[in-house]
């Protein structure tokens, strides 16, 4: 069996992409995730995409995070398969499903941005220490679980350990969340760490954590929510979060940069 893939990033977010491998039946993609996206053994990845063209400019896509859990929602993984997408079809807006949900996409010459739907929003759901701070966390799902925590300073704090310490509190089992630390800058800025479930580790950036930092932050008080929102990363290529016009509070556009790292063959 050989598969053409390509490597890409959503602001500093990677993926390993496959279009339309559903010629070769019987695979183990959870356990292919693991095997590619270790980043010792294998290509080295946050997940494996894979996209099937279901007609009329849509796609079907799948995202196995690096410990080949299946993604409920990815939005840079979306904006990822969006821009493949754009080259490999040559289409610039489509719909992509993925977990049953369709997601609008439309790309430009430097900019990629999805739809992300907004469910359930607590606040203070759950009071976290570690290494003598404590954190209330509210949360907001938006296609996934995510809890926030508001802090002064977001570069202070032990993302990893800390994250997974709440990401797998006794309180959120069995199914655990996303965890989001976040410093609002003022002037509708906040500064995003993200520690991704199913990763298991913090991630460079997080487009369905900053859609959940934006929209917590709104409830705070912090931002407003009829604007734009940009949310600063760990790979400084910040994304955006916008209110969707159609749909107001209820769908929010991340749009930021997408760039192809490398394409190639698995044999």
């Amino acid at each position: 069996m050989q598969f053409q893939f390509k490597k890409a990033h959503g602001a500093g977010n990677d993926f390993i992409l496959l279009t339309d491998p559903d010629r070769h039946e019987g695979i183990d993609w959870a356990l292919m995730a693991r095997k590619l996206c270790d980043r010792r053994m294998g290509i080295g990845a946050d997940g494996l995409v894979i996209s099937i063209p279901i007609g009329d400019g849509r796609l079907r896509v799948t995202c196995y995070n690096a410990d080949g859990s299946e993604a409920s929602m990815c939005g840079n993984a979306l904006r990822c398969a969006a821009a493949d997408a754009a080259e490999t079809f040559g289409v610039k807006e489509m719909a992509l499903e993925m977990a049953g949900v369709e997601h609008e996409a439309v790309v430009t010459d430097n900019n990629v941005r999805v739809t992300a739907e907004v469910g359930p929003v607590q606040m203070r759901v759950l009071q976290a220490g570690w290494d003598g701070r404590v954190i209330w966390f509210d949360s907001a799902h938006t296609g996934t679980e995510h809890v926030v925590g508001f802090v002064p300073e977001v570069d202070s704090i032990e993302a990893e350990e800390f994250g997974r310490s709440v990401c797998h509190h006794e309180k959120l089992a069995p199914i655990g969340t996303n965890v989001n630390f976040v410093q609002a800058l003022g002037n509708q800025v906040l500064r995003l760490r993200t520690y991704e479930r199913g990763v298991e580790a913090e991630t460079l950036s997080c487009g369905s954590g900053a859609v959940a930092a934006a929209v917590i932050a709104v409830e705070r008080g912090l931002v407003s929510g009829s604007k734009p929102i940009t949310v600063q990363n760990r790979a400084g290529t910040p994304l955006v979060v916008s209110p969707h016009s159609g749909r107001p509070g209820k769908s929010f556009w991340v749009s930021g940069p997408v760039a192809k790292v490398y394409e190639g063959v698995l044999a």
